[in-house]
């Protein structure tokens, strides 16, 4: 229970259809290591979150628990953020906090409390087929849906997972927040990485990493068109910015420019127009199948950012015979996407079922000679 009106819905509504509940609320970050001052900080891991999770439970009646996650969270997902900045990547840490606190450290705890199901607030659903296998689908109110985020949760763990409102529009769960008369009916809408509630990570970065960043200079701003590429100035350091960017990259241009690529190792940021973000295909690590790992070519749609469209695509693996979590995988888009950010998660959906994902580990270009693709090569290149 984060505090949220979604989480508290929940809770009430399991306990209507006769659950017993225990509300549990990670206790993820403590803002005071960032320099923020603790009581200016609203929503998620904040203190105020925590109390307004209390009172709902007080409300309810039912047992409510604060857990200390915090060296969980900084060990799984904070210096995932920092480490995929560093090398040029943008992170989704929304996708490591599911996949490791809620359906891993907090589900553990759940067991230890000897409960049987985990429940939270997201908008999904969990359907049962008549062979009883478990799958996760799309939230019926789409504009709302987050399976997006919901990758990384293990297929084991499914049948062990409740999502109250995944047939709910918000709107309705706000209406039953306020028949209950839940303190959190009217609680705003959290759309802030809840480690950076001001939006600035470039100042979380420095301050996570002091050294890297003193000596961190500035790089050249590279623009492309075409083949041709010339300098056209300078840029404070990659870290600071991602694929798709528009803001930060000077003035002076006759069409507005985006940063296209990353270069960390030489510290270059490319950019240049709207039209060159378009990309057909990329490769994808750190997969997760909540179908059986495919050895063959596997056509599916594919989703690239939270609240983009899914596009058709093809998704082969480059090993078949060693389809594993850590084998990559390549994705061809039937036609060209724009904005392909490496450290953004690929989700897998066929109709309103989930079938996996994976985080797009670098963009590639079609033309280039097969034998690029193979694992042997990727590893000598350290992917």
């Amino acid at each position: 229970m984060s505090g949220g009106v979604d989480s508290s819905v929940a809770a009430a509504l399991l306990q209507k259809r006769g659950y017993e509940v225990i509300g549990l609320t990670m206790k993820l970050y403590d803002h005071d290591l960032s320099g923020k001052a603790a009581e200016n900080v609203r929503g998620c891991c904040s203190m105020e979150a925590i109390h307004r999770a209390e009172a709902v439970c007080h409300k309810l009646n039912i047992p409510h628990y604060s857990l200390d996650l915090m060296n969980g969270f900084d060990q799984y997902v904070i210096r995932d953020f920092v480490s995929e900045y560093i090398s040029g990547r943008t992170p989704n840490p929304c996708v490591r906090c599911n996949t490791y606190l809620k359906w891993g450290l907090l589900f553990d705890k759940m067991r230890m409390l000897d409960c049987h199901l985990l429940s939270t607030g997201h908008y999904a659903r969990i359907e049962r087929s008549d062979g009883g296998e478990f799958r996760l689908l799309r939230a019926a109110d789409h504009r709302k849906d987050q399976a997006y985020a919901l990758w990384g949760i293990t297929a084991d763990k499914l049948p062990f997972t409740l999502f109250p409102l995944g047939d709910l529009p918000k709107s309705r769960v706000r209406e039953i927040a306020a028949e209950l008369g839940l303190k959190t009916a009217l609680t705003p809408e959290s759309q802030e990485i809840c480690f950076i509630p001001d939006g600035h990570y470039a100042e979380f970065l420095r301050h996570r990493e002091p050294d890297f960043f003193s000596s961190l200079r500035p790089g050249e701003l590279i623009e492309e068109e075409g083949t041709l590429q010339r300098q056209i100035g300078h840029h404070p350091g990659y870290p600071f910015f991602t694929v798709g960017q528009r803001k930060g990259l000077g003035g002076g241009h006759s069409q507005p420019r985006f940063v296209l690529r990353i270069e960390p190792q030489s510290n270059r940021l490319i950019i240049g127009s709207r039209e060159m973000l378009l990309e057909k295909a990329f490769l994808l690590d750190k997969a997760n199948w909540l179908v059986p790992p495919p050895h063959q070519p596997l056509r599916a749609q594919v989703q690239v950012r939270y609240r983009s469209p899914a596009h058709p695509a093809l998704i082969s693996p480059l090993n078949p015979s060693e389809a594993s979590h850590d084998h990559c995988f390549l994705v061809e888009f039937d036609e060209p996407v724009e904005a392909l950010s490496p450290g953004q998660s690929a989700v897998f959906f066929r109709g309103d079922r989930l079938l996996g994902g994976g985080r797009i580990l670098k963009i590639t270009h079609l033309q280039e000679k097969s034998d690029d693709y193979s694992q042997e090569a990727l590893n000598s290149r350290g992917f």
